[in-house]
């Protein structure tokens, strides 16, 4: 879709009549078009970009030649670095100019360079979660769901249709196949690449990616009891250490381990894995 033209310089006066907040510190060489709503005490910064049907929270920083591409919306608190580009339309050949979403949420930091590409027809939109960061160069294309509380370290990127679960961590320059799941409260060391799906709780390393044990400090840090803990290591020494083809490790988690809220969340994840398990 050829995107609308954008109003030049619009005048503050002009954000205050639409009811934006006239707190607002919007640089005079900023572009945003007169159909974006922009909520109470936000900056934005030289040479940025704002394009139609965008709607920015309260209390968001926009920083300097950052541009933010129609149909997107930004959550309340959230800061974003120089020279991102937010909602862009997905390198994805098939797309075919059709209208989709980009949705972050609440309290999201974007550092410098990040891409986060729009959905396609296939999803219709590519949505983040709340108190994530992403740091630098860092990219999410289009149609991925990305939980609260993750990580992207620098240069780390998803590809299409990839579902990270909260709290999951990828490290420098980790990249995930596309309809790759990662799960929550995982964690990626940094160069590794991810082609099958990744289950929770667990540390990943290596080429090809392997199980390298249990997330145990990520896991104390977010509250998780000795006694989940334990049962996590368990399941997982089950299921990746047993010597057990994974059917009947399966089979055996079922019969020897209590059900939980941790057991069958990994039992799910696993069970529904369309790509297998690393």
């Amino acid at each position: 879709m050829a995107s609308l033209p954008l109003i030049l310089f619009l005048p503050l006066i002009l954000l205050t009549e639409q009811g934006n907040n006239i707190s607002n510190l919007i640089h005079p060489t900023a572009i945003i078009h007169k159909s974006a709503s922009i909520g109470s005490n936000v900056s934005i910064g030289p040479y940025s970009v704002v394009e139609e049907d965008v709607i920015i929270g309260n209390n968001c920083q926009i920083g300097n030649f950052v541009t933010i591409c129609s149909d997107t919306t930004i959550g309340d608190e959230c800061k974003i670095l120089h020279c991102s580009s937010i909602g862009e339309i997905p390198q994805d050949l098939k797309f075919e100019g059709e209208r989709t979403q980009t949705i972050i949420g609440e309290r999201t930091k974007i550092r410098e360079y990040v891409t986060i590409n729009r959905g396609t027809k296939a999803l219709g939109q590519t949505k983040v979660g709340s108190d994530c960061l992403f740091m630098a160069s860092s990219h999410v294309a289009h149609d991925c769901i990305v939980g609260n509380h993750v990580i992207m370290s620098n240069l780390s990127t998803l590809g299409g249709h990839v579902e990270v679960g909260e709290w999951a961590v990828l490290g420098g320059g980790v990249l995930v196949h596309q309809f790759t799941k990662i799960g929550s409260h995982s964690l990626i060391g940094g160069g590794f690449r991810a082609v099958q799906d990744v289950p929770p709780f667990i540390l990943a390393a290596e080429h090809p990616l392997a199980y390298k044990g249990v997330n145990l400090v990520g896991l104390k840090r977010r509250g998780f009891s000795k006694g989940e803990r334990k049962s996590i290591k368990h399941i997982y020494n089950l299921y990746f250490k047993s010597g057990l083809n994974r059917k009947d490790a399966l089979d055996k988690i079922k019969t020897e381990i209590s059900t939980s809220i941790v057991r069958d969340q990994i039992l799910e994840f696993i069970q529904t894995s369309d790509r297998g398990i690393i």
